[in-house]
């Protein structure tokens, strides 16, 4: 924003010390009257415009030297990347029927035109396959709707994440991890989409670390968040049919997490595990993780998911300052996930800003068989000891 004066002030970051602050606006006092009254400088009437002509060729040489610049220009995310040549970029491509100049969404801060072909560079950074294109458009198209706070959550303090939780017959198309181990590295679905995310809020977005995201401690979630609902192991209808949708439809849902956290119940029966969840928590918004083996004690006793949530509203205790009242069905979401066990886990945000969660349909292309069956081969064979 060129031409726009900027004051700073020795306030502490959200301070609440009522002398800290006085002393803070008397100080700047004097330059804000300054800046608003003191003519526009020549520089400031007609600031120089920088007009970019950018190469599609950014640089040449090997996969060293690549990381070595991408690294250098601030493109990466700290681990090493796939080179996007323009036949990775191609192949990229063939997982969507969009054409590659098509712009799915304009995302915050520099307001960056996410166009297809913008998706599928940082999809090849990250490693992931053409199989995950039609899910990426989808989280960017999510992620620039107004309801996400995107806008806030990115570029906060606060050190928010965003989480993609994944339903429908696409999750066993390409491999999404649903059970044991989900959150952990070492499936190239969960991982990659998750990462291309990141590299797509900072390439596409502009939201880069320490500079416009502003982090205060950040978070490891932002490197990677992709859940899908373990529907098979489920005794209740999945969460996108909850959000209205069809069974057979495959989605993705966004929201923005900044904490998580994993206990075990004090006893395995419906109310001691829904007291469990309760006493986690959860605030407006929330994902709660049931494990398969806790929603079957749930259904065996009769326990739907709306008493479930019923139940976790009436005991929570959980205040929102931001919002008079308890928490309300629309608060958050219980999503049946991981494996064998007894852990459940809690992705904890916020509420109060307009925010919810959002939902949108995975489109595929006409191929998706042919590249179900070119790319669906690639699982790891683990050595049994």
């Amino acid at each position: 924003m060129p031409g726009v004066r900027v004051i700073g002030t020795p306030i502490a970051c959200e301070s609440t010390v009522a002398e800290d602050i006085r002393a803070g606006i008397d100080g700047a006092l004097d330059e804000i009257i300054a800046a608003l009254i003191d003519p526009l400088t020549e520089e400031e009437e007609s600031p120089e415009k920088f007009v970019e002509t950018p190469s599609r060729i950014a640089f040449k040489g090997t996969l060293g030297e690549v990381n070595e610049f991408y690294y250098r220009k601030g493109w990466g995310d700290g681990l090493p990347i796939l080179p996007p040549s323009e036949e990775a970029v191609a192949e990229m491509l063939t997982g969507t029927d969009l054409p590659a100049d098509h712009v799915v969404a304009k995302l915050i801060p520099r307001m960056g035109k996410a166009t297809v072909e913008k998706i599928a560079v940082n999809a090849v950074m990250a490693g992931a396959l053409p199989t995950h294109m039609p899910l990426l458009i989808a989280v960017v198209d999510a992620l620039s709707d107004p309801k996400t706070r995107f806008d806030t959550f990115e570029v906060s303090t606060g050190s928010w994440a965003p989480l993609v939780v994944v339903n429908g017959p696409v999750r066993n198309d390409i491999r999404i991890n649903c059970s044991s181990g989900m959150m952990s590295p070492g499936d190239i679905a969960n991982a990659a989409i998750g990462r291309a995310v990141g590299l797509i809020v900072k390439n596409i977005g502009g939201a880069r670390k320490g500079i416009e995201d502003m982090g205060t401690l950040g978070d490891a979630m932002k490197y990677s968040l992709v859940i899908g609902e373990n529907e098979e192991n489920s005794p209740w209808e999945p969460l996108h049919v909850d959000f209205g949708y069809g069974k057979e439809d495959s989605t993705v849902t966004v929201m923005f997490p900044n904490r998580y956290t994993q206990t075990i119940p004090a006893q395995t029966t419906p109310e001691g595990i829904a007291s469990t969840l309760a006493g986690m928590g959860p605030g407006a918004l929330s994902c709660m993780i049931v494990i398969p083996d806790h929603a079957r004690i749930f259904s065996q006793e009769g326990w739907s998911k709306k008493q479930v949530k019923e139940f976790i509203m009436e005991n929570s205790g959980r205040r929102d300052s931001r919002r008079a009242g308890r928490l309300q069905d629309e608060d958050f979401m219980l999503v049946v996930a991981g494996g064998p066990g007894v852990w459940m886990g809690l992705l904890g945000s916020a509420g109060g800003f307009g925010n919810s969660f959002v939902t949108r349909k995975i489109e595929l292309p006409q191929s998706w068989d042919v590249l179900k069956k070119k790319y669906g081969t690639m699982v790891p064979d683990y050595v049994r000891y």
